[in-house]
């Protein structure tokens, strides 16, 4: 596993520790396993999809769980009452849990299930106070006038 030294960046910035960590954790293996493939699709400037192959699961087996800067899927089968007896299993039933970890003002919008695959929507939602503004620059002439006014009343 490698680390990466973000020195150089943490003494012009303030509050980016959590992004810096982030980025080191992006590195950590995921035990190897491929299991549950899935893709990740921009579907506008501020919109992305997850979907996820999630064959042989009904949407009763899946849970979906987002939190701040975070995305889990859960799936787990329902115990059956009858046990088959299986020839050949190639249809994978085992538990899984997917992670995705969010950029800030993601959420998720809506989530969907058709033939087998799962498909959760994001979008980014900035808050306007958080969108650039234009500031109107005073002058400085009405400002000074105004103090002038108060100290000949006073």
């Amino acid at each position: 596993m490698r680390t990466y030294d973000f020195s150089p960046f943490t003494r012009s910035t303030i509050g980016f520790e959590s992004l810096f960590d982030r980025l080191n954790n992006l590195q950590r293996p995921e035990n190897g396993e491929s299991y549950l493939p899935y893709d990740i699709v921009r579907t506008g400037e501020d919109s992305f999809r997850i979907v996820l192959a999630v064959a042989g699961f009904s949407p009763d087996d899946l849970t979906i769980t987002a939190q701040q800067n975070f995305l889990m899927v859960n799936g787990q089968k329902s115990k059956s009452d009858h046990q088959e007896q299986y020839l050949y299993q190639g249809i994978s039933s085992r538990a899984f849990e997917r992670r995705f970890d969010l950029a800030d003002h993601i959420e998720v919008e809506d989530a969907s299930f058709a033939n087998g695959l799962l498909q959760i929507d994001l979008v980014r939602r900035v808050p306007e106070a958080m969108k650039p503004r234009r500031i109107e620059i005073g002058s400085n002439a009405s400002q000074s006038k105004g103090k002038q006014q108060s100290i000949k009343a006073a």
